[in-house]
């Protein structure tokens, strides 16, 4: 990892001059967002990476954050102990790349430089903070082997803890894959975490439910516009593609799985019927039952409702007749980043996406 003293400047210099002087062995991605912390630890492959180890934890790190403008030391902790965890397998695995970002939450409090300091005293991890574009970015990254080339136009969203981010992408095809061209990108303010602090319990109920699709349906229609993409959706020119936990616990319940099975759920597709369906399944369970269906569990059950209407609201204004589910985002981005051989590009054309 890097060494002690200094700035968090200095030392994320320091550090970034460390990786590149290391043969790229085994790399790592640690991407450290408002409800979870998330580490993926790969080797080059000829088709990207080989995922050696993993760790997903629950750490509600933005919780509170709305109402006091700054991370709670109850969610410090919480996130201390399971990047500590992170660390240890860092160290065990003898990475030699490692990029560790963090969003929404610590972009948001005004104690996410203290809370950085800390992490690298105790666990040496130089948390860098992203900006919600590049979050995206390394989303798209991330998901583009999922992407249709013979569909023109993508709209890419990730549902978080403390934002949604929906991306706008043109698609054409290239050699073993696809060519995107970012056109638009947004940013919601609301994510499952912010949006069940600000409607309490409703937040769990079917009225509040509707609430939410109702708040997040009108910032849409602000965000795109009316006639944005209204003549390729009815070509059937468009695909969507949903990244997030949400989007993930619906097709496990889908499928019925007695437990989460990634390889069954990452790349699969769910029609319209299929979502509404589960989605009027989850308003009917009763707390209890939620936290004891196995793609739900206790962790997600308080915020699955909230992260269904997010979804339903998507589904409203972009009615693509089916949806492609992706368990992969920005970790993977990071990776194949990487893992880039000089020379070689990512199949992302431009830096900049124009805010709408």
């Amino acid at each position: 990892m890097a060494e002690a003293g200094g700035t968090i400047g200095e030392r994320e210099s320091r550090h970034k001059t460390w990786h590149k002087t290391r043969a790229a062995q085994f790399c790592a991605a640690l991407d450290l967002g408002t409800n979870n912390c998330r580490l993926l630890i790969a080797r080059p492959a000829r088709q990207g990476f080989q995922v050696v180890d993993s760790f997903s934890r629950i750490v509600r790190l933005g919780e509170g954050l709305g109402a006091t403008g700054a991370l709670s030391e109850a969610a410090m902790q919480r996130t201390l102990e399971a990047l500590a965890v992170c660390a240890s397998k860092l160290q065990r695995h003898r990475v030699t790349r490692l990029r560790a970002v963090a969003t929404e939450a610590c972009r948001q409090a005004g104690n996410g430089q203290e809370f950085r300091q800390r992490v690298y005293l105790k666990t040496g991890i130089v948390l860098e903070v992203i900006s919600a574009r590049e979050e995206a970015a390394l989303t798209i990254s991330g998901c583009a082997p999922l992407l249709d080339p013979q569909r023109r136009h993508a709209l890419l969203f990730d549902i978080g803890g403390g934002s949604t981010e929906v991306s706008h992408l043109a698609v054409s095809p290239a050699p073993g894959s696809c060519r995107l061209s970012p056109l638009a990108f947004v940013s919601l303010p609301f994510g499952v975490v912010t949006l069940v602090e600000r409607f309490g319990e409703a937040a769990a109920r079917r009225d509040g439910y509707h609430a939410i699709v109702e708040e997040v349906t009108r910032s849409l229609d602000r965000a795109f516009g009316e006639g944005r993409l209204k003549d390729e959706l009815r070509q059937g020119q468009v695909q969507m593609l949903g990244s997030s936990g949400t989007v993930t616990t619906l097709t496990g319940m889908h499928l019925n799985l007695p437990r989460y099975y990634r390889r069954r759920v990452d790349g699969a597709f769910l029609d319209r019927t299929a979502i509404e369906r589960t989605v009027q399944r989850i308003l009917a369970m009763p707390h209890a039952e939620r936290v004891a269906q196995p793609c739900i569990g206790p962790q997600r059950a308080e915020f699955v409702v909230s992260g269904c209407a997010i979804l339903w609201a998507l589904c409203q204004r972009f009615p693509v007749p089916r949806l492609r589910v992706a368990d992969r985002g920005v970790r993977e981005g990071i990776l194949l980043s990487l893992m880039r051989r000089p020379g070689r590009s990512l199949p992302i054309e431009g830096q900049g996406m124009a805010l709408v």
